[in-house]
């Protein structure tokens, strides 16, 4: 099968391409001593899980509990950066914590109560992160103080233990200073900090400057985006994954439709003008999306694509779109090598 066989719209993803990307990171974090941890939630698929444990992952990182059930299929070391609240999700957290060495994170005295309730009676004990909030303004303690105070929490609660720091994203210096402050006032209080775990693929290639950290969780890296292009963690050639999509419509000669719009692009922008980056035409922007139209515009003179033509789209933020499709056609040069299912694809709960 040829990829001009493919349906549209349509995933394709180089194989060559993900695995120079997933070399080229566990060899950073082998020179540098960084423990890496993936951050699954990029492309969902067992496949890759499992080959990024192969080349010396240290575990793994999901966003939700779901995600953590399909990749226990391969994974035995889980961390689950977000607070676990309600009956329901701890029930399935203490099923999944007797399965694999789990981890999660927390940043409120009232989630790790509920932590300690659904585990008090479990033979291993939770290992809990605090999550600090170093900046970007999403969750986390808002000072080293309050680390330490919740950190102080987790060690005394049943069916806890104090597993160390995460933050999202690694940020220099502001980060680096809140960290190194928590990890100080926390060993001072006689507690061990084993983990401090930064993230983010934009920083990637300057984790080995913030010293304080010793764990990184990336995750777009594996297919990289037009974002991780636009922040120059990555250059186009290392994008691994892109969106196939056919010339449906021809309104004008400076306008054509194509049949992925929002439910198969991101609709993302992240300060970059347009929702994606069409491969070999630098003049043609994508100006708005629909749910099935995706319109193209030519900013330098007539655009000479005919109806039935194939492109390829680099889009922006490339997560979002691997939870829009069923399947992965999965590439070398022009030829599907197979299919992969997007096992974790809908796990939100």
């Amino acid at each position: 099968m040829r990829v001009s066989d493919i349906d549209t719209p349509a995933i394709i993803v180089d194989l060559d391409i993900v695995e120079r990307n997933l070399r080229k990171w566990q060899e950073y974090c082998d020179q540098y001593g960084i423990a890496n941890r993936p951050h699954i939630k990029t492309h969902k698929l067992v496949e890759l899980t499992r080959r990024q444990l192969e080349l010396g992952a240290v575990g793994i990182t999901c966003q939700k509990i779901g995600e953590a059930e399909v990749m226990a299929e391969v994974a035995d070391d889980i961390l689950i950066t977000y607070n676990i609240v309600g009956r329901a999700k701890l029930q399935r957290l203490v099923n999944l914590a007797r399965k694999v060495r789990l981890s999660v994170t927390a940043d409120h005295p009232s989630v790790v109560k509920g932590l300690s309730e659904a585990m008090r009676n479990e033979t291993q004990p939770l290992s809990v992160l605090v999550e600090c909030d170093t900046g970007f303004g999403r969750c986390g303690v808002q000072a080293p103080t309050q680390a330490l105070d919740l950190a102080r929490q987790i060690a005394d609660s049943p069916g806890l233990q104090f597993g160390g720091l995460m933050t999202y994203p690694t940020s220099i210096p502001q980060g680096t200073d809140f960290m190194s402050e928590a990890v100080r006032l926390i060993q001072q209080a006689g507690l061990p900090v084993p983990v401090v775990s930064g993230g983010g693929t934009p920083q990637m290639w300057e984790a080995h400057k913030a010293k304080i950290f010793n764990e990184h969780r990336a995750g777009t890296y594996v297919y990289n985006d037009r974002h991780t292009v636009e922040t120059k963690a990555a250059r186009p050639d290392d994008c691994a994954l892109r969106v196939l999509a056919t010339v449906a419509s021809r309104p004008t000669p400076h306008r054509a439709i194509l049949d992925a719009g929002s439910k198969a692009l991101s609709s993302d922008l992240f300060g970059l003008s347009g929702y994606g980056m069409v491969l070999g035409y630098p003049q043609v922007n994508i100006v708005r999306l629909s749910e099935e139209h995706g319109v193209a515009e030519s900013a330098d003179g007539p655009l000479n694509w005919e109806i039935g033509q194939r492109v390829e789209i680099i889009p922006n933020h490339v997560c979002p779109v691997s939870n829009l499709f069923d399947q992965v056609h999965v590439i070398r040069q022009d030829r599907v090598e197979t299919i992969w299912n997007v096992a974790a694809r809908g796990r939100l709960q």
